[in-house]
């Protein structure tokens, strides 16, 4: 059983930081994939980051320059370094694993964690 336990959420003002945390059970390295996606009300939910288990990252361009992923392998974590928040990044972030092995392919959640940003 793969649980994500995120942490970090919470309220800031504009141009303000928080860092968000996801806790793996077991070993981060099962997953060729972990990343952070958002969904605002009324909205689908988007990937915001993503990296691989070779650490390369990608990001969608609304938070580039401003987001950063990370990974520690030593702790099982993925974490969310957000910078410059804007009301737009209010949302709830989730924490995805992504475990494939070429037959099998199955993404796993955390139960959210909410980020509101005040104007």
């Amino acid at each position: 059983q793969v649980q994500l336990v995120e942490s970090g959420g919470g309220l800031v003002q504009a141009g303000g930081s928080l860092r968000l945390s996801c806790a793996t059970s077991g070993s981060i390295f099962r997953f060729n994939r972990m990343g952070w996606y958002r969904q605002a009300p009324g909205k689908q939910r988007e990937l915001v980051a993503a990296i691989l288990r070779s650490g390369s990252s990608n990001y969608a361009d609304s938070v580039k320059s401003r987001f950063t992923i990370s990974r520690d392998n030593a702790k099982n974590t993925v974490s969310l370094q957000m910078n410059s928040l804007k009301p737009e990044d209010t949302a709830v972030y989730y924490c995805n694993a992504n475990f494939n092995t070429g037959i099998t392919n199955q993404d796993y959640w955390g139960q959210g964690t909410q980020v509101t940003v005040s104007s």
